[in-house]
């Protein structure tokens, strides 16, 4: 079992997720894919398909966000990355059922992937997938790129973190020093022994997750190819919206390289 499981606690959760039940009908270019990932528990995936000859980004995202938030977001990924989007919910999100742990983020997302991936070959879609993780979406992210080195193609995180155990320090939350440092060297053995190309994009200016997380990133990924990708002056949610240019091109000069 991993050490996340020690962040597991009433008096935790309730900081570090945001469940909100929104669910908005699809557009006309995405569609909805359930996964089960526990007896009468599913959570849901939006598709945003643009053209079945694009890779495809698994995409986890923040503790605040609902995968229909990015309904407006998703073409730019198709015109500007020229990638298709797939993003995950957490339980007791959206559609999904259930209540989100950490544990159980880590555990969904192995049956998450599996399930897309099938789900990508039935529609025809080409078998390519990157996975990408923003803010607390990183937990999952890095648990899959451990996890699937000969399948999955690349990590891209974005605001993200190596180690929850960071942000419980920053809120102050009621945990264990000791329970925190377990945390953090599970996590720190986990990406250095990551070893697909990764894209680390992040704001200097982050006053929720700082940069020093992003450069720890850079340093202690076991990846031969990696890249920072700075926003100047973007904070924790202006990543995207401060360098928009900057942010889906990077995201294609790594997919596309």
């Amino acid at each position: 079992m991993s050490h996340y499981h020690l962040l597991d606690r009433p008096d935790v959760l309730q900081f570090a997720f945001y469940p909100v039940k929104q669910w908005s009908d699809c557009p006309d270019y995405a569609s909805d894919f359930f996964v089960t990932v526990e007896d009468n528990i599913r959570v849901a995936c939006r598709f945003y398909v643009a053209d079945p000859e694009y890779p495809s980004v698994l995409f986890f995202h923040g503790n605040g966000e609902v995968a229909s938030d990015y309904d407006d977001i998703a073409p730019y990924f198709f015109s500007q990355s020229n990638v298709n989007l797939i993003v995950a919910e957490f339980r007791g999100y959206g559609a999904s059922e259930g209540k989100p742990t950490f544990t159980g983020i880590l555990a969904d997302s192995h049956k998450i992937y599996q399930e897309v991936s099938r789900e990508i070959s039935r529609r025809g879609c080409r078998n390519d997938i990157w996975v990408m993780g923003r803010s607390i979406g990183s937990v999952s992210a890095l648990e899959l790129a451990k996890n699937y080195p000969g399948d999955i193609r690349g990590l891209i995180l974005e605001s993200g973190f190596p180690s929850a155990a960071s942000l419980a320090r920053r809120l102050m939350l009621p945990v264990p020093e000791a329970d925190l440092r377990l945390i953090d060297d599970e996590c720190l053995q986990k990406i250095r022994g990551i070893t697909m190309p990764a894209l680390i994009i992040h704001g200097d200016n982050d006053t929720l997750v700082p940069i020093d997380n992003a450069y720890t990133m850079e340093k202690e990924l076991g990846s031969a190819e990696k890249r920072l990708f700075v926003v100047c002056g973007a904070d924790h949610n202006s990543v995207l919206v401060d360098d928009p240019a900057g942010y889906f091109q990077a995201i294609k000069e790594f997919i596309h390289r």
